[in-house]
């Protein structure tokens, strides 16, 4: 049973890049197949940073190599008991190029941890973690600047597990 949705986001002040990082540590322990996170926020917001930290907690890699999948659209990592799939649309400009991709079978069985989901229109699951990250201060400090996370659960399908990433 999908326990009811949280009604107003949570914000989570990060100072740091390591504070962003934390985040994703935490949210790569709390994936489950059939999660989807939808990471938005600006060019430079950090969305790619938070993800690589989520595969890497996951896989218990600390120094695994994760590249950015903007050229390659979607990278898939193999955890225990899980299949990851981090995916970046911002190339993407209609919704059914994101669906050839194979992401509605994907949506089942993978954990998938989507930049840009805006992309994805109505084909985005209602199901879902929205993950919104913005630099907040001086955007000049070379990516380890201050962030804000907003976390909403439109469907209720983290509310059990949403307060397990405050730091």
């Amino acid at each position: 049973m999908t326990a009811p949705p949280i009604a107003d986001p949570i914000e989570i002040e990060l100072p740091d890049l390591a504070a962003t990082r934390a985040l994703g540590t935490a949210l790569g322990a709390a994936l489950r197949p059939g999660d989807v996170v939808a990471l938005s926020g600006d060019l430079g917001a950090g969305k790619s940073e938070l993800a690589r930290a989520a595969i890497r907690a996951r896989l218990a890699v600390p120094d695994l190599e994760v590249p950015s999948p903007t050229f390659t659209l979607v990278q898939t990592y193999e955890a225990p008991a899980l299949e990851i799939w981090h995916v970046d649309l911002y190339r993407l400009e209609r919704p059914g190029d994101a669906l050839e991709l194979g992401l509605e079978e994907a949506f089942a069985d993978a954990a998938m941890l989507i930049e840009w989901p805006g992309r994805l229109g109505d084909a985005l699951p209602a199901a879902r973690l929205d993950l919104c990250l913005s630099v907040i201060g001086a955007p000049d400090t070379g990516g380890d600047g201050a962030r804000r996370a907003m976390l909403a659960d439109p469907a209720g399908a983290w509310a059990t597990r949403i307060e397990g990433l405050r730091p």
